[in-house]
């Protein structure tokens, strides 16, 4: 009789001590869950910042590009001008 009480106050023992490393296990489980949501979250917002800044560029090489386009036509607008007077007498 007195060894099943034993045996009982040991198993009752290990269920609490299994409580207790399930409850940490839960916790860690979270800590590391919270820490990757962030980790995600400040990937996702630097990726943002990043395809902001590229589309900025973009549009900046675009305006540059339509500019160059311009300039490029005047100049040669102005080239046929000048051989037109050239060749007037």
């Amino acid at each position: 009789m007195e060894q099943e009480t034993i045996l009982k106050e040991i198993l009752h023992a290990l269920k609490i001590h299994s409580d207790q490393i399930e409850k940490k296990l839960d916790a860690l489980n979270s800590k590391i869950d919270n820490s990757i949501f962030d980790l995600e979250t400040k990937m996702n917002n630097r990726f943002d910042r990043l395809e902001k800044k590229v589309d900025g560029i973009r549009v900046e090489l675009t305006e540059t590009q339509e500019t160059t386009d311009y300039l490029l036509s005047k100049n040669a607008q102005h080239e046929r001008k000048l051989r037109e007077l050239s060749k007037q007498p």
